[in-house]
Parts: structure tokens; C-alpha cells; sequence
């Protein structure tokens, strides 16, 4: 690999260098009213980026990875032998699963292709059954990282309403949060899952968590067991300005910058930021004559797409290949399309500019591999879209 080229994976995604410099930073005390000065506006301006409500509820840091926040919402918000109700339609909503089971809730899991997001109408059925409200929590993918596919939540949502249904709605936003629209409060989410080398552009080491005040109320009845990822004790730190222990004070500096650079291009130019680059990489996948392993558009993510491989070919030898030869990171397909895809990340810090690049090392790649893939007919589809909508762009940022 080279750290001259920009990366082209799901996360980590690639760093501005005032992130980075702003993770560098001298040791300090935790304790002292300094990290508060730093900690509090990073609090506010993740809640900002959830779409909270500005007085109510929690946002809580956490020292690990998205999985450690997966851990920290259901540890704190449910009882063992407790129902949730999940679809498993890719490797991430498989993944949450697999973690629920080894606390020991009872999850009734509903089948979906890989390549569909959350089948909404089937999560209604089952909420709608459940008349004895067995089900205590729903566990939903925002955007589900291996197959390059957002799920409705808002719609989730409004099938739980219509069903009358008091569970808790869980929400992994991992590959989301900080590139595509999400709104805690308008989609009635109780408790949102981040990490903080996806959108927020930071290393990985930070699991981000936003919590409703319904499931603040709801950690006093939980009782899986949890210590370190304990909220209730983190939240009597955050009281005065701290933590239960020793917090990663770069990083949390790195956070607070990271917000003031989204607010500074604004959420919306954000969001219209990564569905332009997205947008753009679909238009060279149809040019290689190739298709996503999106469904359908309305599902098409715009932080990530996957690439079907041809027939008789392995998506992993382009990502391999690209490693090995060009200096340069794609995703490997994995679970269910593992070999059959390869995936283009294009979140965070980037450009049309850089996506291009990685476009065009993606067409040498798989030309260097036989693939039925004419060099350039992606990149000029892409260049096309991107022409024809920089004024656009540019316009609105005005």
C-alpha cells in the first residue's frame, strides 16, 4: 500500500490532515476543566449530527469500535432472555445477531436477500402478531456496509406506530452517520450505534452512541450484565465533565473538530456531497457494463457500493490486485458475497477529484485481470456526471 494514494474502503476512511493534527495533541489532565472545554462542544456537535433533540436525551463516547457500541445499546437497555426482533440481510445485521445470542436474548430473526434493505412490511407482520409485546427491542442496519444497501427507517418506524408496538428501536448507523441524512428524532430512534472512522473521519477507537430519553429510562430495568460499557456510570462522569476512566483525549479532540467541520460545510452540503461521489460510481459501474448488488436504486447507499463480479470471476482478486500492484485499498466481499463482489468506498474526506482515481485504478485493475471491462468507459460516465453537476454544486455551497 502507499500512504500517497487515498483509500478506497468502507472505513477507515481517509483523514483531512487538520483531524489528524488535531489528534496530536499533548497529554493533559482528563480530570481538569481543559477536557471539559474540549469534550462538551464534541457532545453537542455529535448530537447535532444525529438529529437529536437539542435538550434531551444522551450522546455517549465510548472507548472501542462500532461493535463496542452494538455491545453498550443492548447491554444497557435489555434483560437476558428478552425478545428482539432483527433482519439479517447482510453481514452486519448478521453480526449484531450473532452478538445478541451470546448475551442470551432470544432473537427472531426475519430473512432478507442480500442485496434488499430491511423487508419493512415483514418487520410489521411480526410487531403486529406480537399482541403480548414479547418483543422488546427492534435491531435495525441503517446501511448495510457488506452489500452497499440503506434500509428505511423512517418507514420502520411508522410500521412499528402502525402496529402500536412499545419496543425499543435499536439502529446500527456505522457506515451512515456523518454522510447520509439520519434523524434520531423524526425517525423515533432510540438508540443510534456510530463509530468514529466512518463520517466523522477520525481513527478507529471511538463507538458513538446517541440515546432518547426512553432508553435512558429503560437502563434502570436492564440488567445483562456490563461493567466497563456501564452508561449509567458513564453518565455521572460526564456530570462533571469526565469519565469512569481514562478517556482517549486525541481522538475526543479529533471528534470536536470533526463536527466543527461538518457544520462549517453544512449537513445538507454534506449529504449532497457523498450522494454526488455515489451517484458518480454508479454511472461507471453501468458503463463497465457491471451491476451493483443493490436491488434496486431506492436502496442504493451512498457511502458505499458493491460490485458484482462478472461470471467466472473473483471480485477479491481486483481488491488484491489493486493492494498489491497500484497502492490502493477496495473491500473484499464478505459473507454471503464474498468473492462475488468487490466494494468501492466513498465516504468521508473525498472528492470527485480522488474518486476518480479510484475509478480509474479499479478499470486497470480489472483489465489487468481479463475482466470485460472497456479502460475509461467508467471514468468518462463518471466525469460526465461530475462536469455536469460541479456549477450545481458549487452553487449551493454558495
Amino acid at each position: 500500500m502507499s500512504f500517497q494514494n487515498p483509500v478506497f474502503i468502507p472505513g477507515p476512511t481517509n483523514m483531512p490532515e487538520v483531524i489528524r493534527k488535531a489528534c496530536d495533541m499533548p497529554t493533559i489532565d482528563h480530570r481538569s476543566p481543559l477536557f471539559a472545554r474540549i469534550f462538551r462542544p464534541a457532545l453537542a456537535g455529535v448530537r447535532e449530527v444525529l438529529g437529536m433533540d437539542p435538550a434531551a436525551g444522551e450522546v455517549l463516547i465510548l472507548p472501542a469500535t462500532g461493535t463496542g457500541g452494538w455491545e453498550a445499546a443492548i447491554t444497557n437497555t435489555l434483560s437476558p432472555g428478552d425478545r428482539v426482533l432483527a433482519a439479517r440481510h447482510g453481514m452486519f445485521s448478521q453480526r449484531w445477531i450473532d452478538l445478541c445470542r451470546a448475551h442470551g436474548l432470544d432473537v427472531q430473526v426475519i430473512e432478507a436477500p442480500w442485496g434488499e434493505g430491511c423487508p419493512i412490511h415483514a418487520m410489521g407482520e411480526a410487531l403486529a402478531a406480537d399482541t403480548g409485546h414479547r418483543i422488546r427491542a427492534v435491531l435495525a442496519t441503517h446501511n448495510e456496509t457488506a452489500t452497499g444497501v440503506r434500509s428505511d427507517i423512517a418507514g420502520l418506524r411508522t410500521a412499528m406506530d402502525a402496529a402500536r408496538h412499545p419496543a425499543l428501536l435499536l439502529v446500527d448507523g456505522v457506515s451512515s452517520i456523518g454522510s447520509m441524512p439520519f434523524e434520531m428524532v423524526d425517525w423515533g430512534i432510540d438508540v443510534a450505534v456510530a463509530g468514529s472512522q466512518k463520517g466523522f473521519m477520525l481513527p478507529a477507537g471511538l463507538a458513538i452512541l446517541g440515546l432518547s430519553p426512553r432508553a435512558v429510562r429503560a437502563m434502570d430495568g436492564a440488567n445483562l450484565r456490563r461493567a466497563y460499557f456501564d452508561l449509567r456510570d458513564m453518565l455521572k462522569g460526564y456530570a462533571a465533565g469526565s469519565y469512569p476512566y481514562t478517556p482517549p483525549v486525541g481522538l475526543i479532540n479529533g471528534l470536536a473538530t470533526s463536527v466543527d467541520m461538518l457544520r462549517d460545510e453544512g449537513l445538507g452540503n454534506v449529504y449532497a456531497r457523498h450522494h454526488r461521489i455515489a451517484e458518480g460510481v454508479r454511472r461507471a459501474v453501468a458503463a463497465w457494463g457491471l451491476r451493483v448488488c443493490a436491488a434496486r436504486p431506492a436502496v442504493q447507499s451512498d457511502t458505499v457500493t458493491a460490485v458484482v463480479a462478472p461470471e467466472g470471476f473473483n471480485g477479491t482478486d481486483v481488491v488484491t490486485l489493486a493492494a498489491s500492484k497500484y497502492g490502493v485499498a477496495f473491500g473484499v466481499g464478505l459473507g454471503e458475497v464474498a468473492g462475488k463482489v468487490f466494494r468501492i468506498g466513498h465516504l468521508g474526506s473525498l472528492t470527485d477529484v480522488m474518486m476518480l482515481s479510484g475509478l480509474a485504478t479499479a478499470e486497470m485493475c480489472m483489465a489487468d485481470l481479463g475482466w470485460p471491462v472497456a479502460p475509461g468507459s467508467g471514468v468518462a460516465a463518471a466525469q460526465e456526471y461530475y462536469r455536469a453537476t460541479a456549477l450545481e454544486e458549487a452553487r449551493a455551497a454558495a
